[in-house]
């Protein structure tokens, strides 16, 4: 068995995205390694949840104020890494970042369960907590100040779309000797090519 590649990497990446979201030994199929890096090029990753997906590229969300945040806007480039391990998946994934739309932010915000609503409120992320019980009366503050009609996006809550420029397939072969292909994006669309393991 090997990676048939398809016109689209997008088509692809559905097609592999839906597998891992159908198979009962992977607990989330929307987590993803984010790696950034700062205006000096220390780099950083952290696991985040994929919220949408479609040819204008790949969302999430987080805490403007958080270290991530941060690093995106001194340097709008970043890269995603997805491993299926009971697939043996792996789609990684590189490119510009622009700002998700603030419709897409407040559509997004008012799916989550209220509790995450108010939660983005409570938590300052990153930030030094001196004890939990702190964060616990934030939450209960938050949630008396909420606890009527819908709960507004935080101002500092938003998405970040990357638009890919690379999106490489990796599948996992016997000896090591592991499928490859990469999609580069050029003037006129996508082309791609195997890479040796």
């Amino acid at each position: 068995m090997s990676i048939t590649p398809e016109t689209s990497p997008f088509d692809l990446f559905t097609k592999w995205y839906a597998e891992a979201e159908a198979c009962e030994g992977i607990d989330d199929h929307t987590a993803m390694t984010l790696a950034t890096a700062d205006a000096s090029g220390a780099p950083d990753a952290r696991q985040v949840l994929l919220k949408d997906h479609d040819e204008g590229g790949f969302v999430f969300y987080t805490n403007l104020t958080s270290p991530k945040a941060g690093q995106l806007a001194e340097n709008p480039r970043a890269a995603l890494c997805f491993y299926w391990m009971p697939l043996e998946k792996q789609v990684r994934i590189r490119g510009a970042i622009v700002p998700a739309t603030e419709a897409e932010a407040d559509a997004y915000f008012a799916s989550r369960p209220r509790q995450s609503q108010i939660g983005a409120w409570a938590s300052k992320q990153s930030q030094p907590l001196e004890g939990r019980m702190i964060l616990e009366r934030r939450i209960i503050q938050f949630a008396a100040k909420y606890a009527l009609g819908a709960v507004p996006r935080p101002p500092f809550w938003a998405g970040f779309r990357l638009i890919p420029d690379t999106i490489e397939f990796w599948l996992k072969m016997p000896y090591r000797l592991h499928d490859r292909v990469v999609y580069t994006r050029g003037a006129d669309g996508w082309e791609h090519r195997r890479l040796y393991p």
